[in-house]
């Protein structure tokens, strides 16, 4: 088993991911966090985490672009060993590219199990390869325009016409970087997929702040091996 240890001044993202919230989203305006807090709460009582696929499921075949304009599909992933495959909600999100980053930071640990690693979004290729090229990402990001992929792993939902309309106001201009779709967003998920199709792990959850833990999915990659 290949373990990985983090330093003694080494956060988690957990960790990371709270201190952005505390020095960005708690400093907002007070209605802008309002409405943010209104539209968490509706995602979080929809149910959707719940109904999204789960453990044991097929893990729906895509065929999707890379930010260099090639198709990658899930058949021919799996074919190269077991799969982590993330969505984000874009470029525009930071806590996607605090996520993003910290996946670029335990990316060998991921290859030395014999496993690849994806991220999918809806924004358009040449959002994603901006963000490749910012990051010095060396997986692959490809793009799912509409979320129609996400809509097949039960994870995509739409905003609210309140919660658009603020994300308009705070210059995320959704409408184009996601090509006419700006009101579709997958949750945060990550999934462990086998090489046989099958989901070994999976982490999705309503709140945009929360992301899967790179130490969790190590450990689920060792499961499988």
């Amino acid at each position: 088993m290949i373990l990985t240890a983090r330093g003694p001044h080494e956060m988690s993202l957990r960790d990371e991911l709270r201190t952005l919230y505390e020095n960005g989203h708690l400093r907002l305006p007070a209605d802008v966090r309002e409405t943010m807090k209104r539209g968490a709460h509706e995602l979080a009582d929809s149910g959707l985490s719940e109904h999204a696929l789960g453990v044991g499921a097929v893990a729906p075949r895509f065929s999707l672009p890379s930010a260099t304009g090639e198709h990658v599909t899930l058949d021919e992933l799996l074919t190269r060993g077991p799969l982590v495959l993330t969505f984000y909600r874009g470029a525009w999100c930071p806590y996607c590219n605090l996520a993003l980053r910290a996946l670029q930071l335990h990316h060998d640990a991921i290859r030395e199990r014999g496993a690849h690693l994806v991220a999918v979004s809806p924004q358009v290729p040449d959002e994603s390869l901006s963000l490749t090229e910012k990051h010095e990402l060396d997986f692959d990001v490809l793009t799912d325009i509409g979320s129609d992929t996400a809509k097949q792993y039960g994870i995509a939902f739409d905003l609210s016409d309140e919660l658009g309309a603020l994300y308009d106001r705070l210059g995320f201009d959704l409408q184009h970087v996601n090509a006419g779709h700006a009101r579709t967003l997958p949750l945060p998920a990550t999934y462990v997929i086998d090489t046989h199709g099958v989901i070994r792990w999976a982490f999705v959850d309503t709140d945009y702040t929360v992301r899967a833990e790179p130490a969790d999915i190590l450990a689920a990659l060792d499961g499988i091996r």
